[in-house]
């Protein structure tokens, strides 16, 4: 696994590029590419359903929704759309992609040969998490064969506008990484909804209860971004010997506890993403 930085990238970028979809992913990269430096009037989007925010991008110099004739063959398509749409928008698409053109899908389950058979181009396939909205994503991305090092490093601009990057070689890992980091936010979420319920089983007021897990879970996250330690240490140094914690762990981490039921839902997902790849 590798990782790349490509600071100036987006600024020094000189071709064209297309979004193909701008919902909240896609709205959410199209910012971090502005704010990066990316020119505005090389950008144009296609989206059947444009929300306020999406035209608030004209204003910025971004094309919405021309003909695709005027469009012309592109040098960077990014595919943010629905997976399920894909192949529809696919006679659509394909008129922008030329033998060179540079294709970064973020969709969820859409392999590479999927990818190349309805787009064509230079494939690169890109698994990001819900926290992109932030800023804050960690994205995977795995290269077709014969994608260019200096087309690479532009894919590596443009996912970077949302958080972290690693690459990887074998697409076949990203039926895993799905499962870790593309689902993991929902496993967060599940952990802060049942720390609440469960306060509320202790006695705590419903709304108490929410707020403290809420802010406990995400405090414990910006803790866990920020320290160099890992999360074995960080999990140590709040557990004394004896204490209430270590109480609560010898539950958590006992027989049947939360290792082997978080294996068991990875595994799950894991073959789910496997079964959905198209």
């Amino acid at each position: 696994m590798t990782s790349s930085q490509s600071p100036n990238a987006l600024k020094n970028f000189q071709g064209s590029l297309v979004l193909a979809g701008a919902g909240k992913m896609g709205g959410a990269m199209l910012s971090g590419w502005l704010a990066q430096g990316l020119d505005a009037p090389r950008v144009t989007i296609i989206e059947p359903y444009p929300s306020d925010e999406t035209r608030d991008f004209i204003a910025r110099g971004v094309r919405l929704n021309p003909e695709t004739k005027s469009i012309g063959t592109a040098d960077v398509l990014v595919l943010a759309v629905k997976p399920q749409m894909f192949r529809d928008a696919g006679p659509q698409l394909r008129p922008l992609v030329g033998a060179s053109t540079l294709v970064v899908s973020i969709m969820a389950g859409t392999t590479i040969a999927a990818l190349t058979e309805v787009c064509g181009g230079k494939v690169i396939r890109a698994m990001p998490n819900t926290p992109a909205a932030i800023g804050r994503g960690i994205t995977v991305a795995v290269p077709a064969n014969g994608v260019a090092s200096n087309q690479r490093a532009v894919a590596d601009a443009l996912l970077r506008a949302t958080g972290s990057v690693e690459w990887v070689e074998d697409e076949a890992l990203m039926d895993a990484v799905t499962a870790v980091s593309g689902s993991g936010p929902a496993y967060v979420f599940l952990l802060a909804e049942e720390l609440a319920r469960a306060g509320v089983a202790a006695g705590l007021p419903e709304a108490l209860a929410t707020k403290l897990a809420r802010e406990t879970v995400a405090g414990s996250g910006e803790l866990l971004h920020r320290s160099d330690q890992d999360s074995a240490t960080l999990r140590k140094n709040v557990t004394s010997p004896g204490g209430t914690t270590a109480a609560a762990l010898e539950v958590l981490m006992g027989p049947g506890g939360f290792q082997p039921l978080l294996t068991r839902a990875i595994v799950a997902a894991t073959k789910r993403s496997k079964e959905l790849a198209k």
